[in-house]
């Protein structure tokens, strides 16, 4: 499988003062595979240690400030090959470890000719622990749906989408095959484990147990990592995300999770959710309200026992729920394109929202999410008249072709991973900038 993240591990590997690399991402996304894959590609030796395995490797970084004793001490209890330069280090499962998150600064101070790269499943507060201005952190997420076509064998459509530099309608010969094989990503999502199971064995049965399993060995993380009633409410809260989404107004409500619930009550147990990165928490634009979202979407699909039998069954996976596999598809694509998180807007009497707002050249954008063809988004306009100065561009994602017509723009689904540059380019068009200054 082709990782897109690969082409930055090899700048971080380019770049004289490299810092120890710090790869996070939620359980099974696929953060020691990658790094193993980055190892092989680029280093003549890869020498990996986990922490969690093999706990006698902990002791080497103990009150231990010297970097070249701490590699004497690994090569000889592992038997691995270190050499300066030549070796990829793996440190894996080192939020286990406090005594090697400790040591990496000395790395990076006294030992910047050792290439030290780190994974775990670490969250928001463990990720407190380390020197930030001494290690760099890089999330791996499932695969987008570029990085599912190349594992699906279609390395073509996925290079037709990277290579669009003009805003004009796709031909039906990739408008279609890319549609089609979109219907088949929102089945499977993105993590690996689930994707190997349809690309390389093409089994359903083994794709869905794979999805069960994943989202099996999160709930278990409720128990390991909360305490006390936390871990009922955290498994109220998740269980309660599907059917939040599939509102009209999606709005995350404690009385969803539970007939009274309070958010004095179950504000920690969502926190610990999303700190652990089980679900992702949007935020109105004015503070009011949030929304959560699953950090894939098919383990959405699995959460709401939507089987992969819709696949045939027309644009249906686009619809069902509200919309709700689609907005959660979109959003995954978003979050690694831009800066900052994504935000929502609403407003009520009568009730309108805009499903994401990003922040591209300056500018505040809306964007709407539909599973459908054809119509005008009454969101989209009512939200320019409230705010008309400060609305260059409206972005709708549908099942309609590429267009831009003057300050709307319209984009195909399946081009969701492209969404950044497309909005810059219409940007750019808007302030009058010909082609070749665009390009």
């Amino acid at each position: 499988m082709e990782r897109e993240v690969l082409k930055k591990l090899v700048k971080w590997k380019e770049y004289p003062s490299r810092k120890p690399l710090v790869m996070t991402g939620i359980r099974q996304v696929g953060k020691t595979w990658t790094l193993k894959e980055f190892g092989s590609l680029n280093y003549d030796y890869t020498a990996y240690f986990n922490f969690k395995e093999n706990e006698n490797y902990r002791q080497f970084f103990e009150n231990a400030k010297d970097v070249d004793r701490i590699i004497q001490n690994l090569i000889m209890a592992s038997g691995q090959r270190i050499e300066p330069e030549q070796t990829l280090i793996i440190f894996d499962d080192i939020q286990e470890s406090p005594e090697v998150i400790g040591c990496l600064r000395n790395f990076f101070e006294n030992g910047k000719e050792y290439h030290v790269v780190c994974a775990g499943n670490i969250s928001e507060n463990q990720r407190k622990l380390f020197p930030e201005d001494a290690v760099e952190f890089i999330e791996l997420f499932p695969m987008n749906f570029k990085e599912f076509l190349r594992a699906n064998g279609n390395g073509n459509l996925a290079a037709f989408l990277e290579n669009i530099n003009i805003i004009e309608p796709v031909s039906e010969a990739f408008y279609n095959p890319l549609m089609e094989k979109l219907r088949m990503y929102l089945i499977t999502g993105g993590m690996p484990q689930v994707v190997l199971r349809w690309t390389r064995d093409r089994n359903v049965a083994a794709m869905e147990d794979a999805l069960k399993s994943i989202i099996e060995t999160a709930e278990s993380d409720f128990v390991k990592k909360s305490e006390g009633s936390d871990v009922s409410k955290m498994s109220l809260i998740w269980h309660s995300v599907p059917s939040q989404l599939a509102k009209v107004n999606n709005k995350f409500t404690y009385s969803a999770v539970k007939e009274g619930a309070r958010a004095r009550e179950y504000e920690e147990a969502l926190n610990g959710l999303t700190d652990m990165g089980l679900l992702k928490r949007l935020d109105k634009i004015d503070g009011d309200g949030f929304k959560t979202y699953f950090p894939d979407v098919g383990m959405l699909r699995k959460m709401m026992q939507l089987t992969s039998a819709v696949f045939g069954e027309g644009d249906r996976i686009f619809t069902d729920f509200n919309g709700a596999l689609s907005e959660n598809y979109v959003l995954e694509a978003l979050i690694p394109q831009f800066k900052d998180m994504p935000k929502y807007w609403s407003c009520n009497n009568p009730f309108h929202k805009v499903d994401f707002i990003v922040e591209c050249d300056n500018e505040l954008v809306p964007i709407e999410v539909s599973g459908k063809t054809g119509g005008h988004s009454k969101n989209l306009r009512k939200y320019r008249e409230l705010f008309p100065d400060k609305t260059p561009l409206t972005v709708r994602f549908s099942l309609d072709n590429l267009m831009l017509d003057r300050d709307k723009l319209n984009v195909p689904l399946f081009m969701a991973d492209e969404a950044a540059r497309l909005i810059g380019l219409a940007l750019d068009f808007g302030k009058g900038l010909s082609l070749l200054d665009i390009l």
